[in-house]
């Protein structure tokens, strides 16, 4: 099925391949990540078309510490996988897969925000959520969630047009 194309397909590549609940997840070695993301899209035995989501997950006494997870769908043959790759806090990098689905772009300026985790070769890779002078990020286990942050002044206000017209 699936999992035994990929398997077969790729081979060394995958370090670990599981099922749980009906899903697969496959881990991948990060330094093959760009060209693995590039054939399961362009494969047609695969075709995954759709990044439907990307994050990370902070295992805080693990080592390797972090997963980046993607979730892949292809809407022409009905699959969906789930794909990691585990990255060391002393290198919190993947590289960024902007080339592969456009949709890419912001989910990986949000885990970077949140994460840390630098995608290499991203295009315009700075803070989407927290503003820039923010220190630390907010979803890694050790930040300190009652951190007071630098205060600093509201930089591009809203204005509403029809209070400014009285």
């Amino acid at each position: 099925m699936l999992a035994e194309k990929i398997k077969a397909r790729f081979g060394a590549e995958i370090l670990s391949a599981q099922n749980e609940r009906d899903e697969e997840t496959f881990t991948i070695d990060r330094e093959r990540a760009y060209d693995f993301f590039r054939a399961l899209r362009d494969d047609p035995d695969f075709e995954f078309n759709v990044l439907t989501d990307l994050t990370a997950v902070d295992w805080l006494e693990r080592k390797p510490r972090f997963d980046v997870v993607y979730q892949l769908n292809s809407l022409t043959r009905g699959h969906r996988i789930r794909v990691k790759i585990r990255v060391d806090a002393a290198d919190p990098s993947v590289p960024s897969v902007v080339g592969v689905w456009g949709a890419a772009d912001w989910l990986e300026r949000e885990c970077f925000d949140m994460f840390g985790i630098v995608f290499k070769g991203h295009p315009d890779l700075r803070r989407i959520l927290m503003y820039d002078s923010f220190e630390g990020h907010p979803l890694r286990k050790d930040y300190l969630y009652n951190k007071r942050q630098p205060i600093v002044p509201e930089v591009d206000p809203v204005v509403n047009p029809i209070r400014q017209s009285r």
